[in-house]
């Protein structure tokens, strides 16, 4: 069974940075990416990554200010977020899928238990 470690969530003020990292105990997927859910709302997908091509998929609101990357070595995943806004404060979780269509509709294989992000106006 493969596990999904998140990590680096945590406060911080509007206008500021956080990167959350997602490492996978084993890699039999491929794409891998993050979902996130606001209190009282529903889950949306935020970002992803495909492990064997260079292709990154980005919600709207997430667009021009998060950056999704890999290390392969480390079967690790990276979620770089700028320019946050109370917005985005949000549990956010990692995932992993065989197919970004897959993936984009919330049939992911495997879950992470989350990571909170609160971003403070």
């Amino acid at each position: 069974q493969v596990q999904l470690v998140e990590s680096g969530g945590g406060l911080v003020q509007a206008g500021g940075s956080l990167r959350l990292s997602c490492a996978a105990s084993e890699r039999t997927f491929t794409i891998m990416g993050w979902f996130r859910q606001a209190p009282g709302k529903e889950r949306e997908f935020v970002a992803a990554i495909n492990w064997n091509i260079h292709s990154t998929y980005y919600a709207d609101s997430a667009k021009g200010r998060f950056t999704i990357s890999r290390d392969n070595a480390k079967n690790t995943v990276y979620l770089q977020m700028n320019s946050l806004k109370p917005e985005d404060t949000a549990d956010y979780y990692c995932a992993a899928a065989d197919s970004i269509v897959t993936f984009r509709s919330q049939r992911a294989r495997y879950w992470g238990q989350g990571t909170q992000v609160t971003v403070s106006s």
